[in-house]
């Protein structure tokens, strides 16, 4: 029989899990149209955006890679913090 402390500690862990999963979801599915439009807007200004300097092309194409390894913290951020709640690490 599980005690009333352990089962908020379950539900906690299980709160993480899933709200890691439904931004880990919302993240990847948001890559595509983030990718989308960062090419567009470089492809119709001509690498250069609205006069500025050229390396504001590279930098705007560097975004969706930034937007990938935030999401790819996220997962890590949660796998520890389960896992540490877990007793594992």
């Amino acid at each position: 029989m599980i005690g009333g402390q352990d089962l908020t500690h379950i539900q906690k862990m299980i709160n993480r899990l899933i709200g890691g999963f439904v931004s880990i979801l919302i993240g990847v599915s948001l890559i595509g149209p983030i990718a989308t439009t960062v090419n567009t807007v470089t492809q119709a200004t001509g690498n250069n955006l609205t006069n500025t300097a050229a390396w504001g092309a590279t930098v705007l194409r560097m975004v969706p890679g930034f937007f990938a390894l935030s999401i790819m913290g996220i997962g890590i951020a949660i796998t520890y913090g389960s896992l540490r709640d877990a007793g594992v690490v």
